[in-house]
């Protein structure tokens, strides 16, 4: 099969697109033909060595869609040729947070794509149990748009916050897809969502989605203008996975007893903080990772119903992932950049 593999840690120049083995489906594991693939900041972490002992070469990508190609032992719930996409969380199902259905916190909980091979390529084998059927009307693309980044807002949004109607979310960095997804679920949820970006056309793009109030970061500090918006009050909740750069705004923009939940640190981990801040304001700063089973049903299920939606920036073929990951490294796209996939002959 064709695969994007790169055998040294790097810039996107490491990025090779050459023949590779094509996996066999074990016991319970499904071959899927991919036709799509999505690409998510975690795939430049991962190619820049951001992931321990990651197995060189490797091929990145978590998300994906395609048709079934082959099932592995015991694996019967999907016929081949049917058009799939999944969960690219993975876990052994054993462990006591598995028996509870918290599978994102079990210690051999990993993602597709870190540890084991991933998505760009044309072929990927998968644990049957992250399957599920391609709702009618959905292209590949949008398909493989969707999982990742749904689930993580999902969690973030309704599993973690608990964002009620009538509340107000900021939510920074619009334009890149977990803000994206988070502002449809805020909006869905019956929240007044404040959003910031630093280009004017993704305020638009995001008004069009549904945004409240419009903040253009590079012009004003986004955390006095929350101020400003809400009589001195703040916001209920902010949605952070920008990191160092955001984080004491992000504090200071929150009203007493608001919630902050990170999922990422796109602009570094290490942030200033002032813990008075926090405890005078009794703040609840929540960590998140990707989600449950039950967010993957429940975020599915809205997407067969036309309430959430991908929205895709821009396509390239397979053999220009490199290109997709330049763009994504400058923050130009607004929503999901998709590798479109020859089908596996």
């Amino acid at each position: 099969m064709k695969a994007v593999r790169f055998h040294q840690h790097g810039g996107p120049e490491v990025l090779r697109y050459e023949d590779a083995p094509t996996p066999e489906p074990g016991p319970g594991e499904v071959l899927v033909g991919l036709r799509a693939a999505a690409l998510n900041h975690l795939d430049l972490f991962v190619r820049r060595g951001g992931v321990p002992k990651t197995p060189l070469p490797h091929i990145g990508g978590a998300d994906g869609a395609g048709v079934v190609a082959a099932n592995g032992p015991g694996a019967l719930k999907h016929v081949v040729g049917s058009r799939v996409f999944f969960d690219p969380g993975l876990s052994d199902g054993t462990c006591d947070y598995c028996a509870r259905g918290e599978h994102s916190l079990c210690d051999r909980w990993e993602i597709l794509g870190e540890h084991r091979d991933g998505t760009f390529a044309q072929a990927v084998v998968l644990p049957e149990v992250n399957l599920r059927p391609i709702p009618d009307g959905l292209s590949f693309e949008e398909a493989a748009a969707f999982p990742l980044v749904f689930l993580t807002a999902w969690r973030m949004v309704v599993t973690k916050a608990k964002v009620a109607p009538g509340e107000t979310v900021l939510i920074l960095g619009i334009g890149g897809a977990v803000a994206i997804a988070a502002l449809q679920i805020a909006k869905y949820g019956g929240a007044r969502v404040f959003v910031t970006s630093s280009h004017d056309e993704k305020l638009r793009r995001a008004q069009e989605l549904g945004a409240d109030r419009l903040i253009n970061h590079q012009q004003t500090d986004f955390s006095k203008e929350v101020w400003t918006i809400t009589n001195k009050r703040g916001v209920d909740v902010v949605i952070d996975d920008v990191g160092a750069a955001t984080w004491p705004g992000s504090i200071r923009a929150l009203a007493r007893g608001g919630r902050l939940v990170t999922c990422g640190a796109t602009s570094g981990p290490k942030p200033e903080e002032d813990i008075r801040r926090i405890f005078s304001k009794q703040i609840t700063i929540y960590g998140s990772t990707m989600g449950t089973r039950h967010d993957w049903e429940q975020v599915t299920r809205l997407l067969g119903a036309g309430v959430l939606k991908p929205v895709i920036d821009r396509t390239f073929p397979l053999e220009q992932a490199a290109a997709a990951q330049e763009r994504m490294e400058r923050a130009e796209q607004f929503g999901k950049l998709v590798l479109t996939i020859p089908p596996l002959s």
